[in-house]
């Protein structure tokens, strides 16, 4: 209740600041061409004028990285791309490893190290799932939008529904459903994510308000692993759903993972001095700002919970002392940030194109954190102190700089500095990036203290003492949109790298299976990182190519393959000239590697002691996506060659992946 009260009162601060903001009274930019044609569209609706027809160039929507360079929209994305890879999970530019179902636990199968600073709890498993408060888009609808989608099998929903009240103020909302059975027993996952946000802009386009109440509630289910380890070399092998698990407690008494994570935001900014503005009297407008104030409020609330009530009678946990049926073990962070910002550009006048600009940003932000776990009680503090500058020729130069140090508080230290420079050498040629960064980082909390009931360390009442990890990059990037093509070449230099391994137990005793700790590597780990995209046309084919090529000296420790690879080859045509339809099918591939248990009750992936490498072979997906005016639908096989190579495969030990699997989704906007 007290949450709740919490929101609420957000909310109502964020709709009274909207109506009191004293506004400076200038003109308009161009002639406020845009909002009074919005009155005129509301005028013609009352007159029952039917002579307007809606389209998606009538709804826009902006973002909040995009309110952090001036003010401007982009119309409705209502192409065909990308539409059937609605799971999070099978990301063909971010594959993952998982435990074998939608929602179930998700870690990266690429090396990409987390570039974020200050106190972090250490779960990760379920991130791919939540929705962000900093990825809500803020629509500008010249008529009311709304778009329902949904998936079978995994049993998606999501509806989004958006509205101007007036020419300057935007509200709307998200609301998504998830279900989804799993192949194997005791693979449910379910969630709920609501949204609601609004953005207000004065007429004079100087004052901006975007804020959002964002509501995530993941329940996770735990099954512990099939009990055959062999089943895909068993010639009689029974149904998925018919395989023993470990953990086989049903409906409220399943073992699951329940994770909440509550945040409100709410940004204002004030545009101070000239304003700039590019394409004048179109939906296109772009307001640029010369000096501009803004403050961020966000408010985060995070539960990250394990409940069991069965007895361990097939080892999914390790041993322990404390032989209690009952677990509910939970982790709780709640945090208020607040950031004041100033930001300074200098640029000569012009109503067509930015042909040199400089840039300042400053900002300070200070969050205070209420962390809450078994045993385990504090509050804390950390102010950063971040920077950037950049500076711009037209659109062939782009260089940029961000700085961040935590200065005071309990993760004093911690730092993030980073460069790239964009050059573009011709639209012939394509552009390169060079971009390179330096991180100081705190071990995240898991790491360094936990007690659960499987899981305990330090064996002391005192806290681990790990060292901050350290990671250079260093990269190079080439572009060619006319060829299709982009590669990129990264370096990474790490030291005191953290992961989670098994205890070292040379005598394979059963008391010691499964126990993890948390492990340091004290010298330097390299890693060569080589990632190619190819998109080629030959007529109405498509053929869209991505690989990834790393290598390092430590392999084992991080778990990753050495090679990954996906290609993507389809048709695209327009039948009876009005459905445009894409059909095709997708291959993806990575070489073997050892890979990694999974901890449950922590909800960690860890390095086991038994280096197991399975082998891998190619996975084919066959699609079809289609769109009929408004309307956008995809059918596509998952896994369509199961039983061609093997009649399963595993990404973690003693998990096995999902089975083949139809899937229809379609998608429904509305803009009337």
């Amino acid at each position: 209740m007290r949450k709740l009260r919490f929101i609420i009162l957000g909310i109502f601060f964020c709709l009274i600041t909207q109506m009191l903001f004293a506004q400076i009274p200038i003109k308009p930019s161009g002639n406020g061409q845009w909002g009074a044609d919005l009155d005129s569209l509301r005028d013609a609706e009352e007159l029952k004028e039917d002579s307007i027809i809606y389209n998606a160039t009538y709804i826009r929507y902006t973002t909040l990285d995009r309110m952090k360079l001036g003010t401007y929209t982009v119309q409705i994305d209502t192409t065909l791309q990308g539409f059937q890879y609605y799971n999070p999970q099978n990301n063909p530019y971010n594959p993952s490893i998982n435990t074998g179902s939608y929602g179930l636990a998700t870690r990266d199968l690429l090396f990409n190290p987390s570039k974020t600073i200050g106190f972090q709890p250490g779960f990760h498993s379920l991130d791919r799932y939540l929705y962000n408060p900093d990825s809500v888009r803020y629509y500008r609808a010249r008529s009311p939008f709304s778009e329902l989608n949904f998936v079978t099998g995994d049993q998606i929903f999501g509806a989004t529904v958006s509205q101007n009240i007036s020419p300057q103020w935007n509200v709307g909302g998200n609301l998504n459903f998830a279900l989804s059975n799993g192949f194997y027993q005791n693979q449910r996952y379910n969630d709920v994510k609501a949204v609601v946000f609004s953005w207000y802009e004065s007429e004079n386009h100087r004052y901006n308000l975007l804020t959002n109440a964002v509501f995530n509630t993941l329940v996770s289910t735990e099954n512990g692993s099939v009990l055959n380890d062999t089943l895909f070399r068993d010639p009689e092998r029974q149904g998925s759903d018919a395989e023993l698990v470990r953990l086989t407690g049903q409906r409220e008494e399943r073992p699951r993972q329940t994770w909440t994570d509550y945040n409100f935001f709410l940004r204002q900014s004030f545009f101070i001095g000239r304003i700039d503005s590019l394409n004048p009297n179109t939906p296109q407008l772009q307001i640029l700002p010369t000096q501009r104030i803004s403050h961020t409020l966000q408010l985060n609330s995070r539960k990250f919970g394990f409940y069991k009530n069965e007895d361990d009678a097939n080892g999914a946990f390790p041993f322990t002392q404390d032989q209690n049926i009952l677990t509910k073990d939970s982790t709780r962070l709640k945090t208020i940030s607040n950031e004041f910002g100033y930001s300074f550009y200098l640029r000569a006048k012009s109503t067509s194109f930015i042909k040199n600009e400089v840039k300042l940003d400053l900002r300070l932000q200070n969050e205070i954190s209420w962390f809450d776990a078994r045993d385990d009680k504090f509050s804390f503090q950390n102010t950063t102190a971040k920077a950037g500058v950049g500076y711009r020729f037209s659109d062939r130069v782009n260089i940029e700089g961000d700085f961040n140090q935590i200065i005071a508080g309990r993760n004093f230290g911690d730092y993030l500095y980073e460069a790239n420079a964009n050059i573009l050498l011709s639209n012939t040629v394509g552009r390169i990036i060079l971009g390179g960064y330096i991180q100081n980082k705190s071990p995240e909390y898991l790491y360094e203290h936990v007690n659960y009931q499987y899981h305990k360390w330090p064996t002391d009442s005192t806290t681990l003492h790990l060292d901050k990890t350290k990671i250079n990059n260093l990269s190079f990037t080439y572009e060619n949109a006319k060829l299709g093509f982009s590669g990129r070449a990264e370096y990474f230099l790490m030291n005191n790298y953290h992961y989670f391994k098994e205890v070292d137990n040379p005598d394979m005793s059963a008391l010691l299976m499964r126990q993890i700790e948390p492990a340091q590597v004290a010298g330097n780990i390299n890693m060569l990182k080589i990632t190619v995209g190819e998109k080629l046309k030959f007529g109405n084919f498509r053929f869209d190519n991505y690989a990834v090529y790393q290598k390092s000296d430590d392999m084992n420790v991080l778990q990753t393959p050495e090679l990954y690879t996906w290609h993507s080859f389809y048709y695209n045509n327009i039948l009876v000239k009005v459905v445009n339809f894409n059909i095709g099918f997708d291959v993806r591939f990575n070489t073997p590697f050892v890979a990694p248990s999974y901890a449950i009750n922590i909800g960690q992936f860890y390095n086991d002691n038994a280096d197991i490498e399975f082998s891998t072979y190619p996975i084919v997906d066959v699609w079809l996506t289609a769109t009929l005016k408004r309307t956008n639908f995809f059918l596509r096989y998952d896994y369509a060659n199961q039983g061609l190579f093997s009649k399963g495969y595993y990404t973690v030990r003693r998990y096995p992946m999902a089975d083949a699997a139809l899937r229809f989704g379609l998608s429904w906007k509305f803009y009337d």
